[in-house]
């Protein structure tokens, strides 16, 4: 297009506020998704992405209403000559600089820059002082055309001196974008820029409105602004067909571990109640001939020796039970602590979603080897996490979930903390929690904290439990570190 950038084409008056129109609806859109994207994850980056585009949304609603010959020959609002060309000038300037920002803001890791009160109210104060921006700079330079540069003049000339800087500027957030990309929606935003590279390129060289450049760059305003769109629609209905995917398998998964729980629970009934039953009657026995007046000890003694010989039954069984987690360690490989607790934190993803629950780690930044099996060890984190995650259900204060990871003070051990502002655990309740059967839970069945001691004892490890301040409770799982390289 650049070598006919200059030819005059047909003067569409309606064309202008056609496009200010879609640019409205595509940016604002744009700026509830990147605000909910922040609500979720907290990155400061993305509010600052949001209130670019809730600002570039907002003035296009003036610049159509000022552009001559849209609404009125000299345009709405009382506009000069030049007031069109200087939102214009605003909307290029303040998109590449607020990108830029963004990225500056973002840092070098995920977690740099991470909004850690609620983020309602930030969203609200940046949605409002966004507004007042835009407002007050529709009136001044609506109030001040006369004194402000020219960027048109009688649809002639335009001036570089302007526009060239804003080029360049934008040139630097694609550079910036592509030294520190990092996720697909970095890839996009350099697509958006190279787009305004290329309408700033086009309106350069076409001198006036409505020529063919003229036409061109307005369609690549367009683009730019449906680029990230489009990005957001399809990594939406991908995450949700994800996440739908990952919730049905859970599902399956839990219902086979149900399944599996009452098998065995049935199994164990099975095995025991038979020896248990012999001992009972075997006592009953007992007690009976200890009535008589002059009872038969030999009977006795036989009695007692069943007894004795059922109980150990019993201890076998119960034996064999346990050696499902500490018998065997083929399965068992070196670890990192971190990892697991990760994915553990993936899997509880959509509970996250739908409780407004403030997700705090803070991870050992090195690995922490551990030589374990990974499913018995995940299931730990995943028994802890959704036991927290339980007891701040109830809770009308803000919920905090915390897991912190490290080597303990002059020790090989790693710990691993899971805090929550949860209800909390009773003091008298504090010391039977990790015994069979007991819950403090309507529905809890008592046996997951069970299951998680026994595993880390099988692995050398320990549990222990405590009073979260001032509220919930405070889970601190320890394994040994493995000195495997």
């Amino acid at each position: 297009m650049l070598p006919y950038a200059d030819i005059q084409l047909p003067i569409v008056t309606a064309f202008v506020p056609i496009q200010a129109s879609v640019i409205v609806v595509n940016d604002l859109i744009t700026a509830a998704l990147l605000a909910a994207q922040f609500w979720v994850v907290r990155w400061t980056w993305l509010l600052v992405l949001a209130c670019g585009f809730l600002f570039t949304g907002l003035i296009a609603v003036p610049y159509g209403l000022v552009f001559p010959e849209g609404f009125a020959p000299s345009g709405l609002l009382g506009a000069g000559k030049e007031t069109a060309a200087q939102l214009s000038l605003c909307t290029r300037l303040t998109s590449p600089a607020v990108v830029i920002i963004a990225i500056l803001v973002r840092g070098s890791r995920e977690t740099t820059g991470t909004w850690q009160r609620s983020p309602g109210w930030i969203i609200a104060l940046s949605t409002a002082l966004v507004t007042a921006i835009v407002c007050g700079l529709t009136w001044a330079i609506v109030a001040n055309d006369h004194i402000l540069p020219w960027i048109y003049v009688n649809r002639l000339h335009n001036n570089l001196d302007l526009l060239l800087p804003i080029i360049a500027l934008t040139a630097a957030a694609v550079v910036l974008l592509w030294v520190r990309a990092r996720s697909v929606l970095d890839l996009w935003l350099m697509v958006m820029c190279c787009s305004w590279v290329f309408d700033l390129s086009l309106v350069v060289l076409a001198n006036s409105r409505y020529t063919l450049g003229w036409y061109t760059g307005r369609f690549f305003q367009l683009q730019a602004v449906f680029v990230v769109l489009l990005l957001f629609l399809s990594e939406t209905t991908a995450l949700y067909a994800n996440m739908a995917r990952a919730a049905i398998e859970r599902r399956g998964t839990r219902n086979a571990r149900q399944i599996a729980m009452d098998a065995m629970a049935a199994s164990i009934g099975h095995e025991i109640r038979q020896p248990l039953t012999a001992v009972i009657v075997n006592a009953e026995a007992g007690i009976c001939q200890l009535k008589n007046a002059e009872p038969d000890l030999k009977e006795v003694h036989a009695t007692l020796l069943d007894i004795a010989a059922d109980g150990q039954r019993i201890k076998e069984i119960i034996g064999g039970i346990r050696t499902m987690f500490e018998g065997s360690t083929h399965d068992r490989h070196l670890l990192d602590v971190n990892k697991v607790v990760r994915d553990a934190l993936a899997a509880v993803d959509l509970e996250l979603r739908h409780q407004p629950v403030i997700v705090k780690t803070d991870l050992d930044s090195g690995p922490l080897p551990v030589l374990a099996d990974n499913g018995q060890l995940h299931q730990v984190f995943l028994n802890l996490i959704t036991n927290a995650l339980e007891a701040m259900a109830p809770i009308d204060r803000p919920s905090v979930l915390r897991i912190t990871s490290g080597i303990v003070a002059n020790s090989s051990d790693i710990a691993v903390t899971v805090e929550d502002t949860g209800v909390g655990i009773a003091d008298k309740d504090r010391s039977r929690i990790m015994e069979p059967f007991f819950s403090t839970k309507v529905a809890g069945t008592g046996i997951g904290l069970t299951i998680c001691q026994v595993i880390l004892k099988a692995h050398g490890g320990s549990l222990q439990v405590g009073a979260n301040e001032p509220y919930g409770t405070i889970f601190r799982a320890t394994l040994p570190m493995s000195g495997d390289e």
